[in-house]
C-alpha cells in the first residue's frame, strides 16, 4: 500500500503527547512499524544534559472541571489541549477565584483553545476558549487532574544510513506536542516519507542521519551524547517543522548565513512565488540547539508557514483541516530534489570541448536569427559551468534555476552523453 503522510497524521493526531511518557512512546511505536529501521535511543530521568535535566515521565489519564451542578465544563477527554501539559495531579474543590488563576485562554482568538505547557516548574491548569471561560458560572468547582510522574526515560528515534561517503546529510524534527496537525505532526510525517525514499535507494553515495525527538530537551540530549560525531560527519542539515500547509515556503537561515545548507535549500526553492526568508535571529525550533556555540552544525530550518507566523499555531485550530497530502507532497519534493542532486548529479562534468552541436540532437533551433543572438539556453549554460569543479547547487544559483529544472536538463544531456557526474 502506498504510504500517505496525511494518513499518518490522522493516526497520530488523537494521541496526547508530551516530552516524555506514554504518548510519545506510542507515537514512536506507530512510526517504527512503518519504518522499522528507526532505532530507539533513551536518556534516563534525572540525567544532566548541559544546563538541563531529563524530566520524569508524565502520565495523564483524565482531567476535568465540574461545576456546582456536577456538570463537566472542561473535559480533557473531549480535547487533550484542555489540560496544561505536564500538570501535576490535583483533586479538590476550589473557589472561582482560584480556578481563574489556573485557566489559560486567548482573548484575541476567543473561540480557540491554546496549547500551554509547564515542563520545568510544578504547576497545574486548564486551557479553554475565552468565550467558554466567560460562560463559567458559580462559586465552587471540583477540579481533578489524574496525572502522575515516574522515573523512566526521555526517548527519541534515529535512523542512520551508511553511504559510500562518511559525510552525512542530517534531518531532524520533533514529536512532543498533543493534537496539533501542522505544528506537531507534519514534520514527522515528512521525515517518514524521506526515510522511506532513502531506504528505497539502497546503496547511497552519501550517509544520512534522521532523528525524531521531543523539541528542545530532545535535541539538547541528543547533542550531549553525539556532539563530536555530529560535528565530524554532518556537512548539511535541516530542521523540519510546520511543513503541511500551503501558505508559504519558509527558509530559516543558519547562524552563519549562506552556509552550505542555505545554498542547497535556496537552490531547491528558486522560483517559489510564496517564498519567505528568515534570519537566524527569527529562529524558534531545534535549530537553536544545533547551531549553538560549540555545536555549530551547518543546519538550516525549513517550514511552509513558519511556526508562530500562522494564526492557528499552538491552538485547537491547528487541526486536520489545516494540512493536506498535496501540500505535504510539495514539501517532500523540495527534499527529494535535494537528495537526488546529492546522489545522482552532485558534480556535473561536460564531456565535450567547446559547445556541442545541440541542433543535430534536436535540442536547439537550427535557425539562427537576430532575436536568438546570445539568448540564454539552459542546456548550454549548464554545460558551460559543468567543469567538474562546481557542484549542482552552485550552478543552480548561478543560473537561477531550481534543482528540479536542472535535474530534467541533466537527464536530457546524459541521454546524449554530453555530461557525466561525480560525487
Amino acid at each position: 500500500m502506498k504510504f500517505s503522510m496525511y494518513n499518518l497524521i490522522q493516526k497520530l493526531f488523537p494521541i496526547c503527547r508530551s516530552i516524555t511518557g506514554p504518548g510519545i512512546k506510542k507515537s514512536f511505536d506507530i512510526i517504527q512499524k512503518i519504518v522499522p529501521e528507526f532505532k530507539r535511543i533513551k536518556f534516563k530521568s534525572g540525567t544532566k544534559v548541559y544546563d538541563w535535566k531529563i524530566p520524569y515521565e508524565w502520565i495523564i489519564k483524565d482531567a476535568f472541571v465540574l461545576n456546582e451542578n456536577n456538570k463537566k465544563i472542561i473535559d480533557f477527554k473531549k480535547n487533550n489541549l484542555h489540560v496544561l501539559n505536564f500538570s501535576i495531579p490535583i483533586n479538590k474543590f476550589i473557589s472561582k477565584t482560584e480556578l481563574e488563576n489556573h485557566l489559560y485562554t486567548l482573548p484575541n482568538q476567543p473561540n480557540l483553545i491554546p496549547y500551554v505547557t509547564s515542563y520545568y516548574e510544578k504547576n497545574w491548569g486548564f486551557c479553554l476558549s475565552e468565550n467558554s471561560r466567560k460562560k463559567i458560572k458559580g462559586s465552587k468547582f471540583k477540579v481533578k487532574i489524574d496525572s502522575q510522574f515516574k522515573k523512566g526515560f526521555l526517548e527519541l528515534i534515529e535512523l542512520k544510513l551508511k553511504g559510500k561517503k562518511k559525510k552525512e546529510i542530517f534531518f531532524s524534527s520533533y514529536l512532543c506536542h498533543p493534537s496539533m496537525a501542522n505544528n506537531e505532526l507534519s514534520g514527522p510525517s515528512l521525515m517518514v516519507k524521506i526515510a522511506k525514499y532513502l531506504l528505497s535507494k539502497k546503496n547511497t553515495k552519501f550517509s544520512y542521519r534522521l532523528v525524531l525527538l521531543p523539541e528542545t530537551i530532545g535535541s539538547i540530549s541528543y547533542i550531549s551524547r553525539y556532539k563530536n560525531d555530529l560535528r565530524k560527519k554532518v556537512f548539511c542539515g535541516y530542521n523540519l517543522s510546520c511543513v503541511g500547509d500551503g501558505k508559504a515556503y519558509s527558509h530559516i537561515y543558519n547562524i552563519n548565513e549562506n552556509c552550505f545548507s542555505d545554498l542547497v535549500l535556496s537552490s531547491a526553492l528558486i522560483g517559489k512565488t510564496n517564498l519567505k526568508r528568515y534570519s537566524f535571529l527569527e529562529r524558534g525550533s531545534d535549530e537553536r540547539q544545533y547551531c549553538s556555540p560549540g555545536v555549530d552544525l551547518p543546519l538550516s530550518g525549513f517550514c511552509r508557514s513558519k511556526y508562530g507566523e500562522f494564526k492557528e499555531y499552538h491552538t485547537s485550530a491547528d487541526n486536520l483541516n489545516l494540512v493536506s497530502e498535496k501540500y505535504l507532497q510539495e514539501s517532500f519534493l523540495v527534499f527529494k530534489s535535494i537528495i537526488d542532486s546529492f546522489e545522482d548529479y552532485f558534480i556535473p562534468i561536460s564531456t565535450t570541448k567547446c559547445e556541442p552541436n545541440l541542433g543535430k540532437r534536436n535540442l536547439y533551433s537550427t535557425i539562427s536569427q537576430k532575436k536568438n543572438y546570445r539568448k540564454s539556453n539552459t542546456l548550454l549554460d549548464i554545460l558551460a559551468y559543468s567543469n567538474g569543479q562546481r557542484n549542482v547547487f552552485e550552478i543552480s544559483q548561478k543560473l537561477n534555476k531550481p534543482l528540479d529544472v536542472l535535474i530534467s536538463s541533466f537527464e536530457l544531456l546524459k541521454k546524449e552523453k554530453l555530461i557525466k557526474f561525480k560525487s
